[in-house]
């Protein structure tokens, strides 16, 4: 919470882009790179549990007016779209953590590889550099695993928008017939991406641990 509030008095630091400068006004605050790594990481796996539940609505509305059998299809067809931006702009926030984090790690590592030239007692330094390579073993791993889970929601949201897009200028019964042979492979593509968010969150939380 702290490291929230805090953010938002150095957020014109990360409008031009001067993340060197943002990271050197949070330390002068009491807050170090690797609070703002945890802090990220955390909001990564937040976006990534919300991109879940808004591609399980998708697939759930998609579902719906699959089961058309007389009535109002546009309001079903309104509401399928607005699950399919909705889902866009989740993962959208995914790629963004993701990519936030990747900064702020790199910074962190640099600054800890540079530190280790410093040490007087050779001790110190080999334990500092083996906590060093120990935490860019698991952050490597965390990243790949974020990765892997960002690639599943491409297609996903490719497959939703040629649903959105047939229907818009077909909507009708036939048109629902249509897309129906998709939804299997659509239902398939997302419980993928759910698997893989799944494996991507639980590495965030044992990340995290591991900073603390």
């Amino acid at each position: 919470m702290k490291t929230r509030i805090l953010s938002v008095l150095v957020f014109a630091l990360i409008l031009t882009g001067c993340q060197s400068a943002y990271y050197g006004a949070m330390e002068k605050m009491g807050i170090p790179k690797r609070e703002i790594l945890v802090d990220r990481v955390d909001d990564a796996r937040d976006a990534q549990a919300d991109a879940q539940e808004e591609f399980k609505s998708a697939l759930q509305r998609l579902d719906e007016l699959l089961q058309f059998d007389g009535g109002e299809l546009e309001q079903r067809y309104e509401a399928l779209n607005d699950d399919y931006e909705a889902s866009k702009k989740a993962a959208d926030r995914v790629y963004d953590r993701i990519e936030a984090i990747d900064d702020v790690a790199e910074a962190l590592f640099d600054e800890w590889q540079d530190e280790l030239e410093r040490y007087s007692s050779d001790k110190l330094r080999r334990e500092s550099e083996r906590s060093l390579r120990d935490t860019q073993r698991r952050y490597t791993s965390l990243l790949q695993s974020m990765e892997r889970a960002a690639d599943t929601m491409q297609p996903v949201l490719d497959k939703l928008q040629d649903n959105v897009l047939y229907l818009k200028h077909n909507l009708n019964a036939a048109a629902v017939d249509a897309i129906r042979g998709e939804y299997r492979d659509l239902q398939a593509d997302i419980a993928d991406l759910i698997q893989e968010m799944e494996t991507a969150i639980a590495e965030s939380d044992k990340f995290i641990e591991s900073l603390r």
